[in-house]
C-alpha cells in the first residue's frame, strides 16, 4: 500500500467509534509479540494539558540524548504527528510498512469477529514502531480516560503523570468528578510515581487515596510556587522553586503544565535519566504544540485554540482578554454534538462582537446551525456558515478592515481543518 492507501485504510476502521477495554488490543499485542513490554514510558492522562505535557517532556527527553517516541492525539494537520520519534513524524514508509504488518493480524481478528478500533489501531502501529526504533523511552498519552483506555496495557510506567482533571466524556467517564479522576487514576500502578497537577478537592481526594492504596509515591505541581515574570506574544518567562524558565507557549496556564513536566523531570531523574539543567530549560524553550493559543498571525491578531471542554474555555476566555485588550475579537466556533457546549459557552459569554459558526468533517460534529441557535444565547451578533472556508475569509475580510483581532475554538478537529487553510492565506 502507498501511503494514501495506508490512510484510507486506517479510517475505515474510524466507524467502530471508540470502545473502552482492552481485551481486544491485548489480543492483537499478543499476536504481535507484545512490543509494548519492551518498551518504558511516561503514561500522561488527564482532562486538559496532555498534549501540552507530552510534548514538553519528549522535547527535554530528545534534547537530553535519549531516543524519544511520542504518542499523541489527535493530530492537527499531518495524521503522522500522532507517532513521533525525537519530535518527527514518522516517515510515510515507515508508517506503510508497520501498518501493513499490523493489518495482517488485524485481518485474522476480522475473521473471529474481533474489531480493532482505529485508536487501538494506531496504537499498535506506535508500540511496533517504537521497538523497532530501539526506543528509549515513550512519552504516552491516553486517548480516552485511562482505566479502560487502551493504552493501559503498558506496564507500570517509569511516572504516571495527571494533568488538570475535569467534566469532559461524562457519557462514558461518569457524571462527577471522583468518577472521572477515578477512570484516569486508572494509569497508576504499583512500582511507578505520580505526578499531578493541583486538581479540585474531589479529584485530588481520589489521587491521594489511590496513590496510598498502592504505596506509590505522589508529587504535586503546587502553583503557589509559580511566578510569572512576563508575558507576551513570545512566550512566558517565570519561575518555579526559584529557578527560571521560559516557554515559547503561549497562556499563563501554561507555566503549571510546565511545572508539571519539570517534577516529572526530577522523578525521571531519580530514576537514572541524565537531565542536566541545560538541557531542561532548552527543552521547555523549544517545545511546540500547534493549535493551543497559537498565534497565527500578530497584527490583526489570528489565534487559534483547540479549546473544547469547560475548562478549556475558562483558560481560552483569559488568554483573549489578555491578548485582545483594545478591541473584542470575532470568533470562528465549531464544536462536537457529544460536549457540553453551553457549559463552555457560559466562559466566553460577550467575549466576542461577531460569532460565526462553522461544520466540522467529523460524523460527532454538531451542524452549523444548531451551534448558532445556542450561541444566540449568549453573543449579540452569530451567523451559521456551511463552508468552513467561507467563513474564515469573511472574518480576515472583517479582521483586515477593521483591525480586529480573530479567534477560532471548539474542537481540535476544527482547529486541524482550519489551520492550513489560515497559513494558504497568509502566503497570498
Amino acid at each position: 500500500m502507498n501511503y494514501e492507501e495506508t490512510l484510507n485504510k486506517i479510517h475505515t476502521l474510524n466507524k467502530f467509534g471508540s470502545r473502552p477495554g482492552l481485551d481486544r488490543i491485548l489480543m492483537l499485542l499478543e499476536m504481535m509479540g507484545n512490543p509494548q513490554d519492551s518498551l518504558r514510558f511516561v503514561h500522561v492522562a488527564g482532562t486538559n494539558g496532555k498534549g501540552s505535557v507530552c510534548q514538553m517532556l519528549s522535547s527535554v527527553l530528545s534534547v537530553s540524548g535519549y531516543r524519544t517516541g511520542l504518542f499523541i492525539s489527535p493530530y492537527i494537520t499531518d495524521f503522522r504527528e500522532r507517532i513521533q520519534l525525537d519530535n518527527e513524524p514518522i516517515s510515510k514508509e515507515d508508517l506503510c510498512e508497520t501498518a501493513e504488518y499490523v493489518f495482517s493480524l488485524v485481518e485474522k481478528l476480522n475473521a473471529r469477529d474481533i474489531i480493532i478500533t482505529e485508536f487501538e489501531f494506531v496504537m499498535a502501529v506506535s508500540f511496533e514502531y517504537f521497538r523497532r526504533q530501539n526506543a528509549d523511552v515513550v512519552v504516552c498519552e491516553t486517548g480516552l480516560g485511562g482505566l479502560l483506555d487502551c493504552t493501559n496495557v503498558i506496564k507500570p510506567p517509569l511516572c504516571a503523570v495527571l494533568t488538570k482533571i475535569g467534566f469532559d466524556h461524562t457519557n462514558i467517564l461518569g457524571g462527577t468528578l471522583t468518577d472521572i479522576a477515578t477512570q484516569k487514576c486508572g494509569i497508576i500502578k504499583i512500582g511507578s510515581s505520580v505526578v499531578s497537577d493541583l486538581q479540585r478537592e474531589e479529584a485530588k481526594a481520589v489521587i491521594d487515596s489511590t496513590c496510598e492504596n498502592l504505596n506509590v509515591p505522589l508529587i504535586f505541581a503546587r502553583g503557589k510556587n509559580i511566578e510569572v515574570i512576563s508575558s507576551n506574544l513570545t512566550g512566558t518567562e517565570f519561575t518555579y522553586k526559584d529557578k527560571k524558565y521560559k516557554i515559547t507557549l503561549l497562556g499563563e496556564h501554561q507555566t503549571q503544565n510546565a511545572a508539571v513536566a519539570i517534577e516529572t523531570v526530577n522523578v525521571l531523574r531519580e530514576k537514572g535519566y541524565d537531565i542536566s539543567e541545560e538541557n531542561l530549560l532548552v527543552g521547555l524553550a523549544q517545545a511546540k504544540n500547534p493549535a493551543r493559543q497559537e498565534i497565527m498571525r500578530e497584527k490583526p491578531l489570528i489565534l487559534l485554540d483547540g479549546a473544547h471542554n469547560a475548562d478549556g474555555m475558562s483558560t481560552f476566555a483569559k488568554g483573549i482578554r489578555a491578548l485582545c485588550k483594545d478591541k473584542k475579537p470575532l470568533l470562528i466556533m465549531g464544536m462536537l454534538a457529544d460536549k457540553d457546549s453551553k457549559a463552555s459557552l457560559e466562559y466566553i459569554k460577550g467575549e466576542f462582537q461577531q460569532v460565526f459558526t462553522v461544520p466540522i468533517n467529523n460524523p460527532r460534529a454538531m451542524k452549523s446551525q444548531d451551534m448558532a441557535k445556542l450561541c444566540e444565547e449568549y453573543f449579540d451578533s452569530v451567523k451559521a456558515f456551511q463552508s468552513l472556508r467561507e467563513a474564515l475569509y469573511e472574518a480576515l475580510r472583517i479582521s483586515e478592515k477593521e483591525e480586529r483581532p480573530v479567534a477560532i475554538c471548539g474542537s481540535l478537529y476544527l482547529a486541524g481543518e482550519i489551520r492550513p487553510l489560515i497559513l494558504d492565506y497568509l502566503k497570498q
